[in-house]
């Protein structure tokens, strides 16, 4: 797809923070962006879906779509994070194949690698071990998802094909004070911390875990990256390979917001995988590197939640 002219390109979860990006993107480019709210078209309903790809007939699909929050959402909802998540990605891909859909490009994340993992964490490593218990109906759908992009390809030649994003963040994410993720919910504690002139803010687990982040626009330019491969891997991780612990990262939110409080932890709630950092050399191979560091994206990020929560438009869900 090296041109994106006279593409009928399918973003599915559009409202979401990934596919708002993707969004923004593709609207720069000579092709026609179809979306869908869930008014108009349940994923999880395998009908209504087979209906909306024969109607729409998408040249090319970017799977977007999902249901995702953090340590404490997976927990308590392990049943539709496993169920929902992989109704909505099997019922798209089989509609897509059969509506004659010709791209399908499928989103996972890097947490359905195992566990303990060798870091930096490559391809290969897919299900190699057990995965982390935190968020394991979530990885088991999105693995789901990426077997059954590789297996289209591999039994009946679809250029189906997958992209593992590492943790994201930026503009259009969720807020919402218990189910969100770690960077969001940093984002909200500080400021109101700050406004509250609160003198620490404390921190889940043990503050010791690394993780990397990638700020959603470069993740959007990467996705558009891959569909202009002709022969794009089965999957590959997108990332920046720099990571951070929780509280180096927890400080970096705290300087961008402006709070000068302490930063305390709580060892006696999880911390989730202990290390989680991929390995990007793939996607260097196939020509594409991020372009907006942490400290970059940290202050465009805070400058949207800014904007978004003055408009009444802050997702909290």
């Amino acid at each position: 797809m090296n041109d994106f002219s006279n593409q009928r390109i399918f973003v599915a979860g559009h409202r979401g923070m990934v596919g708002s990006a993707v969004c923004r993107r593709l609207s720069e480019l000579p092709c026609e962006v179809l979306t869908a709210g869930r008014d108009e078209l349940d994923l999880c309903d395998a009908g209504q879906t087979d209906q909306y790809f024969g109607d729409q007939r998408p040249t090319a699909v970017v799977f977007a779509a999902a249901r995702v929050g953090g340590i404490m959402a997976n927990q308590t909802y392990p049943v539709e994070f496993l169920s929902d998540n992989v109704s909505m990605a099997v019922n798209a891909i089989h509609a897509a194949y059969r509506s004659g859909t010709t791209r399908f490009l499928f989103l996972g994340s890097t947490c359905i690698y195992p566990r303990d993992a060798a870091q930096p964490i490559r391809e290969e490593a897919l299900l190699s071990g057990p995965l982390e218990q935190t968020n394991e109906a979530y990885a088991l759908a999105k693995i789901t998802g990426l077997k059954l992009c590789q297996y289209f390809r591999r039994q009946y030649g679809a250029l189906f094909h997958s992209a593992m994003p590492t943790n994201l963040y930026g503009p259009g994410d969720n807020y919402h004070p218990e189910h969100s993720h770690v960077l969001p919910a940093l984002i909200r504690r500080f400021h109101e911390a700050k406004l509250a002139g609160a003198p620490e803010v404390t921190l889940w687990g043990t503050g010791s875990p690394r993780r990397e982040f990638l700020y959603v626009d470069d993740l959007a330019d990467a996705i558009l990256h891959l569909l202009r491969l002709e022969n794009p891997p089965d999957w590959v991780n997108v990332g920046t390979g720099v990571d951070q612990t929780i509280l180096e990262l927890a400080q970096l939110v705290a300087e961008t917001v402006g709070y000068s409080g302490e930063i305390t932890t709580d060892p006696s709630r999880p911390d989730g995988t202990p290390v989680k950092c991929t390995d990007v050399t793939r996607l260097h191979s196939l020509g594409w590197r991020h372009q907006i560091d942490l400290d970059e994206g940290l202050r465009r990020t805070y400058q949207s939640f800014l904007s978004e929560q003055g408009a009444g438009q802050l997702r909290s869900v």
